[in-house]
């Protein structure tokens, strides 16, 4: 059975946070538009994050200062519009003797992070007086010189994901979950999409596709009659395990025993999330898990750091992302979300490769104003700043 629907401004390919957002701001902006997901909201990578809305502190020693310091200013937005959400919490870093930074290199890094910050209560930080590190919840202290405080913000991504969702269809977006994307062939003044949902195919019009499909973009790009080649790039698996108990209250920021990575150690319900590594991946992303040697590399970091800890592993999860195809390691680069568009003047596909948890706002506004030209300004027109997401 097929379907015919009337025309929509937008139609958003993906039910992450990246698509719920561009739905969101394109439905706040005035556009009519169709939000489909082919599973449930959040289900792929946007609900195997390390679940934090965070400035990205670690992004300082790759100079990535444009993407710090969006991230520290979309935090503290988030943390205003986003309640209870995104919710502050501590964080700490214990630096070692044998720890690939110094505390004074520590020291001048949250001091950038803080200025970047404006010195606001969640950018401020502090050296955790050693009278203080016996109530560090059994942090390992032998060898151990400093221990810095300083403030981020967690979040439960599948639940602001479709609290995002929920905002976007109450500004009139129409959203559909089970809708699987089949093709697109262009037509004067936009294009034809077609779907599968319930019973049969929907065929229905629009003039601009928004593409945010996560690690799957490049093969959807594919199914667009006309588009061009996609971006080059890379997919990375980030494994996490869940631990049964809570280690702190508080977020450990430690590294990895075997190669010196940063890793998490964060509270998460009433267990301990500890996360992620990064690996090339090559496979069908839905696929992903988080491997033995996963498994043991995360759960040697949270042995070395507590040892006094029990390290029953309830669960363990994966996700993947997409990093640009670049010389350097996974570790060193850029994190920023690629936007690639099939005309840079007045674009009718846009492709979102990429993309951080806590930059999907601000990526969602900045895709809107570049299809502007396309669909023109509508009167009516709101920033999503001001648009409360979840229940307050």
């Amino acid at each position: 059975m097929t379907t015919n629907h009337d025309a929509y401004d937008v139609i958003v390919l993906g039910g992450g946070i990246q698509g719920a957002g561009c739905a969101q701001a394109a439905a706040a902006a005035g556009y009519r538009v169709c939000l489909l997901e082919r599973n449930a909201w959040g289900s792929g990578t946007s609900s195997r994050s390390s679940k934090l809305i965070h400035g990205g502190l670690r992004y300082l020693e790759t100079f990535q200062f444009g993407l710090v310091r969006k991230s520290i200013a979309e935090r503290k937005l988030l943390s205003r519009i986003a309640q209870p959400l995104v919710r502050p919490l501590p964080f700490h870093i214990p630096v070692y003797a044998h720890s690939r930074h110094r505390p004074w290199q520590v020291f001048l890094g949250l001091g950038l992070y803080s200025a970047i910050g404006g010195f606001d209560r969640l950018s401020r930080f502090r050296v955790v007086p050693k009278g203080e590190w016996q109530g560090l919840d059994g942090l390992e202290r032998a060898g151990l010189q400093r221990v810095f405080q300083y403030w981020d913000t967690q979040t439960d991504d599948r639940l602001l994901t479709e609290a995002v969702v929920d905002s976007a269809q109450a500004l009139g977006a129409e959203v559909y979950e089970h809708a699987r994307f089949l093709h697109a062939t262009p037509q004067p003044g936009g294009y034809r999409v077609v779907y599968h949902r319930g019973d049969g195919e929907q065929r229905v019009d629009c003039r601009v596709i928004v593409n945010a499909t996560g690690p799957w973009a490049a093969e959807v790009q594919s199914r667009v009659a006309g588009a061009p080649a996609p971006l080059p790039v890379e997919l990375v698996k980030g494994a996490h395990i869940e631990l049964a108990g809570r280690v702190s209250d508080a977020v450990f920021y430690v590294e990895s025993p075997s190669d010196g990575r940063a890793l998490f150690v964060m509270p998460w319900h009433d267990n301990t999330l500890v996360g992620t590594t990064e690996t090339a991946y090559s496979g069908n992303p839905e696929d992903a898990d988080a491997s033995d040697q996963d498994v043991q590399y995360l759960l040697d970091a949270v042995r070395r750091h507590f040892p006094d800890f029990g390290c029953r592993l309830v669960s363990s999860f994966a996700g993947v992302r997409v990093l640009p195809k670049h010389a350097s390691g996974l570790s060193s680069r850029p994190r920023d979300t690629l936007l690639q568009y099939d005309d840079e003047r007045a674009p009718t596909l846009v492709t979102v490769h990429g993309g951080k948890l806590t930059t999907y706002r601000a990526i969602a506004e900045r895709i809107v104003a570049r299809i502007e030209p396309t669909l023109g300004r509508r009167p009516g027109y709101r920033s999503t700043r001001d648009i409360h997401v979840g229940k307050p």
